[in-house]
């Protein structure tokens, strides 16, 4: 599967938030940085009416969601979905098979937007670290191994000034073997950072 070969072979991708300020689904495209080239889709599936009215309030940010990350052939890599958190939100991470991979638990009260990535049983992989500006975080072990950094990058004055469109890259440190499973919760986590936390300009 040339997708979950970009995960394992590749260590930056460019996730580009789609700028569509009348659509209420999510999306994100993840190109290959120094070519542009387009490696992955991530589209929001099955979006309810009623979840759909609330994307345009103030609620966005706390509607549910079903996101598919798919390769360039519609082949499913990894999903992400969310119901309607209560006090934090909880992202359940499934494979290409929708079995359960792990999951995004998000800390409450956290200026930073801080999360915790999880195995399929609940043990911590990872931590998601933010500065307080909103413009890079960090992915680190338990033990303080970074495994990978996420970045805020400039998309243009035309995205900037009239959509709320994020476009940030992903550096996986070469320290991550080609584990299939740990590449796809960092990416998830990425990926969840547009759906969780808003990056904000330096």
């Amino acid at each position: 599967m040339s997708g979950s070969n970009d995960i394992r072979q590749r260590n930056t991708f460019l996730i580009e938030e789609q700028a569509a300020p009348l659509r209420a689904a999510y999306g994100f495209d993840v190109r290959a940085p120094e070519t542009q080239t387009t490696l992955m889709h991530c589209r929001e599936e099955r979006l309810g009416r009623l979840t759909r009215l609330f994307r345009f309030s103030s609620y966005s940010r706390t509607t549910p969601f079903n996101m598919c990350v798919r390769d360039t052939e519609g082949r499913q890599i990894v999903r992400l979905t969310r119901g309607v958190p209560v006090v934090v939100s909880r992202v359940r991470v499934l494979d290409a098979g929708d079995a359960l991979i792990g999951t995004l638990r998000q800390h409450a009260f956290s200026v930073s937007g801080i999360f915790d990535v999880l195995d399929a049983t609940d043990n911590p992989l990872c931590r998601l670290r933010g500065r307080a500006t909103r413009t890079e975080f960090t992915l680190c072990t338990p033990d303080d191994v970074e495994l990978a950094r996420i970045t805020k990058r400039w998309a243009g004055l035309g995205k900037e000034l009239l959509t709320s469109a994020d476009h940030y890259e992903l550096v996986i440190d070469p320290v991550v073997p080609p584990d299939l499973t740990l590449r796809q919760l960092i990416l998830a986590a990425a990926i969840s950072i547009g759906l969780l936390v808003k990056f904000e300009l330096p």
